[in-house]
C-alpha cells in the first residue's frame, strides 16, 4: 500500500488514512463486517458503486491485507481487517448519539436489510 502524501511522523497511519479515505473503501469493509460476501452481493449492498470501482477497492484492500478471498470465492475481512473494524465500532455508536443530538437529522439505519 503506497500513499502519495505520507506523513514523516507516522507514514503507516498516513497510508492507512489514504486508503480508507478513498471513495467506498470503508463501505466495502463495513459491508464485510458480519459475513463474507460474493462480488455480486457486495455490489448490491453498495448501492451505486460501479463494478470497476468495486474491483479496484477490493484489489487495494486485499493488497493492504484487510480483505481476503480465494480465487472466485467470497470476500471476507482478514484478521487485520476484523481488528481494524473492531477499533472503528465506536464510530457507529458515536454516529447514533450524534444523530439523536441533531434530532435524527442523520439517518443511521442500515442502507439495505440483510
Amino acid at each position: 500500500m503506497r500513499s502519495k502524501h505520507l506523513s514523516p511522523s507516522s507514514p503507516s497511519t498516513a497510508a492507512l488514512f489514504d486508503l480508507l479515505g478513498r471513495r467506498w473503501a470503508l463501505r466495502v469493509l463495513w459491508e464485510l463486517r458480519d459475513a463474507e460476501a460474493s462480488f455480486q452481493a457486495l455490489h448490491e449492498r453498495c448501492d451505486s458503486m460501479s463494478t470497476s470501482v468495486l474491483s479496484q477497492r477490493l484489489r487495494e484492500l486485499r493488497a493492504a491485507g484487510l480483505v481476503d478471498a480465494e480465487k472466485g470465492g467470497p470476500y471476507r475481512l482478514s484478521e487485520h481487517g476484523r481488528v481494524l473494524l473492531d477499533q472503528l465500532r465506536w464510530v457507529d455508536e458515536w454516529t447514533r448519539t450524534w444523530s439523536a443530538a441533531l434530532g435524527g437529522a442523520i439517518d443511521t439505519r442500515e442502507t439495505k436489510p440483510r
